[in-house]
């Protein structure tokens, strides 16, 4: 997540970054250009905490999710090379339930040849439409790959025009 906003806003060390999952420990809020703000908010999958710390996360995140009136859209990651897993579909039908517009990026797609990124970008997309018409977009924090059109969705969905 961090790599993804580090990405998004051309900066290397704006968010900081961890190899092991579990470092968000709370939100964090970013200020860009004076319109928009994007909320870091920990993880849920493979952090290694303790389960009290992941049940406490959880509520933060539903909470914020639920009740935060400006929020207008989550980027909601998924590792393009493990699929979606149980909690995944489970933050998905929350989601829906919530009426939240969201975004599936499948990170991390640089680790994959062409041939299986368009693999796994078609299993996506096939297993989301059989629940419904979902949007999936291959990301990678470190070409640049999908910037673009994840830059697109989140100007449509503030209302604003990229500059």
């Amino acid at each position: 997540k961090s790599s993804l906003i580090n990405c998004l806003v051309n900066k290397k060390k704006l968010v900081k970054t961890s190899s092991t999952p579990g470092k968000t420990q709370m939100i964090n809020f970013f200020g860009i250009n004076e319109k928009l703000y994007f909320a870091d908010l920990p993880g849920y999958g493979f952090a290694k905490v303790p389960e009290s710390v992941r049940k406490h996360w959880g509520k933060m995140v539903e909470d914020y999710v639920k009740t935060r009136e400006t929020l207008l859209g989550v980027i909601f990651i998924v590792d393009i090379r493990r699929g979606m897993t149980e909690l995944d579909w489970g933050l998905r039908d929350w989601l829906k339930a919530y009426n939240k517009d969201y975004i599936l990026i499948a990170s991390k797609c640089d680790k994959l040849s062409r041939n299986e990124r368009n693999k796994q970008i078609s299993k996506f997309r096939k297993e989301l439409k059989e629940e419904g018409n979902d949007d999936v977009l291959a990301f990678s924090s470190k070409t640049g790959e999908g910037k673009k059109d994840l830059w697109n969705w989140i100007l449509q969905k503030a209302d604003l025009k990229r500059t």
